[in-house]
């Protein structure tokens, strides 16, 4: 009897360790399954983050190339606008232009001081002064501060357009 209850004991000892290995199998089966998942599920996520960061770059790239290609432009605009001040001023320190007013007509009619002929030409035309050169210069440089500000207002309007988009 003894012996049948030890070899019950025994039988009933290799059943639980066999249930418990096969409970322990599965339960790493489990987990394996749960880590691939989850290993999957990190992959896609860090697939869809390089993608979302390329697309940045992209965006940030092109952005730099607009503003790379409007920064020529008003560079360019600006040159153009001083040579050609640099040309207008060398013309008039030449003489081969002259600044003129026109006059007001009106007003000169009761007693002006102007003579009639002050700019000659044309008899038709309406009557100008000339200006004294010095004042022209002024005249033109401060010609030149206003382009060379509208050019500087046209520059960062279309940055800030650029980066509002």
């Amino acid at each position: 009897m003894r012996f049948l209850a030890a070899w019950r004991l025994i039988g009933v000892c290799l059943l639980s360790a066999f249930v418990w290995q096969v409970q322990a199998w599965r339960y790493g089966a489990q987990l394996e399954a749960q880590s691939a998942v989850h290993a999957q599920a990190l992959s896609q996520q860090n697939q869809l983050a390089l993608r979302q960061q390329q697309a940045q770059q992209d965006q940030r790239r092109a952005l730099e190339q607009q503003l790379n290609a409007s920064d020529q432009q008003h560079t360019q605009e600006l040159s153009d606008a001083h040579r050609n001040q640099a040309a207008l001023r060398d013309r008039l320190a030449t003489a081969d232009v002259r600044l003129s007013v026109l006059l007001d007509t009106s007003h000169c009619a009761s007693g002006c001081a102007m003579p009639a002929t002050a700019a000659g030409g044309v008899v038709h035309a309406a009557p100008r002064a000339r200006l004294d050169p010095a004042h022209a210069q002024r005249i033109i440089a401060i010609t030149d501060d206003g382009d060379n500000a509208v050019i500087a207002l046209r520059a960062c309007q279309a940055y800030v357009r650029a980066i509002a988009r």
